[in-house]
């Protein structure tokens, strides 16, 4: 079931972003009176496969438009009349450019016609943050609250040099504001070093060389990657039915403050002594009620005994809540959807400066679906629509033919030299831009298919 809401999510989220993105293209077409023959979310089409797989699930024409929804569900285009584009009809562009062309109309308006869908991408993502804003808030953990210091939650932290208990007082000389940035101030801030206060000295950690590249090679295997969090008492979120924990009368709201004669208050001294306790019994020391327990509990062979943790921060920590209204939330949503766009574009470069490997750093829908939650959250929803957003935006203006950034460029030379590039140029560097987009998606998506069954 998991799997269907991840999937939902994410045909909901890209039609959401398809026909607005295409509706960027449509209405300065309209504005310019440019006749648009087709409006299609999702391709009636796929470059270079056989007419035979070229149809629509739904379609209606209305003037001079035909609306439709293609079979291909990733994607999507309006074929604007007087121009080389997807659909690759180009009968008529032999013909003298009539007045509803493309062709036909000035330099700077066919500009704004192309530049419109990406334009919608950014503020659609602007909108969809200042709408979260308002409705949700923001809250976060600030880096100075974790007065208890972190847990080491990955063994990438621990390639930092980090360890239990470690209090993070800068990257690069510089404080991190938000616990949760740590991973990604490191990622993209190109770090050299980490401070920390351990043991009541300050220490100064060296981030090694291809830690970056580590980090997204295991990025592109999971969800998302947090090496460390805040430690945390251990308290009893809920017994798992059955289980060693619910056999020997652990309860839920329980602390566990230790095992046999040892102290273990944090969550990470916990899971260390069940290791070493693994298939043995041992006596559990919790606090219910406020009185002392103890409770004999078998440690199974992977040194757990099953019940959940609670890992609401908010009860151990002074969390930072941030309330906006109408007017407070818009700028803040601007600002956020900048430095959101201003990330991506930063872990792009890694790509270019050979920090990462596009074989650890590319993903297909399964990797696009699976950052969505396994069960429906609005607010999650939202926050990954207006990333995808961003994503789609940067990755439309990249000038390879075929996409919106391919055209631009065309334009920008036609521009400067007072002069269209020659219209077999054009339709050859179509072809070849849609059989790259094509060999990047089939790439993409293999790299899931084998991570999936080889990782």
């Amino acid at each position: 079931m998991d799997i269907f809401i991840k999937i939902a999510q994410l045909m909901l989220s890209l039609t959401i972003l398809v026909f607005l993105h295409e509706l960027g293209h449509f209405i300065p077409s309209k504005i310019f009176k440019v006749r648009v023959s087709k409006f299609y979310v999702f391709f009636d089409f796929l470059f270079p496969l056989p007419n035979i797989l070229k149809f629509s699930l739904l379609k209606k024409k209305i003037g001079e438009t035909e609306y439709g929804i293609g079979w291909f569900p990733f994607g999507g285009y309006v074929q604007i009349d007087g121009m080389v584009d997807e659909s690759m009809d180009t009968a008529k562009l032999n013909e003298p450019p009539q007045p509803w062309e493309f062709r036909a109309k000035p330099t700077w308006q066919r500009l704004i016609i192309m530049i419109g869908g990406v334009t919608v991408n950014i503020l659609l993502a602007m909108a969809i943050y200042s709408g979260i804003l308002m409705a949700w808030g923001q809250q976060y953990l600030p880096m100075k609250n974790a007065t208890n210091g972190i847990m080491v939650a990955d063994s990438l932290a621990n390639e930092l040099g980090l360890q239990n208990g470690d209090f993070i007082l800068s990257v690069n000389e510089k404080p991190v504001e938000d616990f949760n940035d740590f991973t990604k101030v490191i990622l993209i801030e190109d770090a050299k070093t980490i401070e920390v206060k351990r043991n009541d000295r300050d220490t100064v950690l060296n981030v090694p060389e291809d830690f970056v590249s580590k980090v997204i090679s295991e990025r592109s295997r999971s969800k998302s990657l947090q090496f460390i969090l805040p430690r945390f008492p251990v308290e009893v979120a809920q017994l798992v039915p059955g289980s060693n924990a619910d056999k020997a009368g652990l309860l839920a709201n329980d602390r566990i403050v230790g095992i046999n004669d040892q102290s273990t208050i944090f969550f990470d001294e916990l899971t260390a002594n069940l290791q070493e306790n693994k298939g043995q019994e041992v006596n559990l020391q919790v606090v219910r009620n406020g009185e002392n327990k103890t409770l004999k509990v078998l440690v199974d062979d992977e040194g757990k005994i099953g019940f959940v943790p609670d890992m609401n921060l908010s009860k151990y920590y002074d969390i930072t809540v941030v309330k906006y209204g109408i007017i407070s939330a818009i700028p803040a949503g601007i600002k956020l959807a900048f430095s959101t766009l201003d990330s991506y574009i930063k872990q792009m470069k890694l790509l270019f400066n050979g920090k990462a490997k596009m074989s650890e750093s590319l993903g297909g829908f399964g990797t696009i679906a699976n950052a969505f939650d396994s069960h429906w959250n609005w607010l999650s929803f939202w926050n990954m629509t207006a990333l995808i957003s961003i994503i789609l935006a940067v990755m439309n203006i990249l000038p390879i033919p075929a996409l919106d950034g391919g055209h631009v460029v065309f334009l920008l030379y036609e521009m400067i030299f007072r002069k269209a590039p020659p219209l077999k140029l054009m339709e050859y560097a179509q072809m070849v831009g849609m059989a790259i987009l094509l060999f990047l998606m089939l790439y993409a998506n293999g790299l899931d298919i084998f991570r999936y069954f080889f990782k």
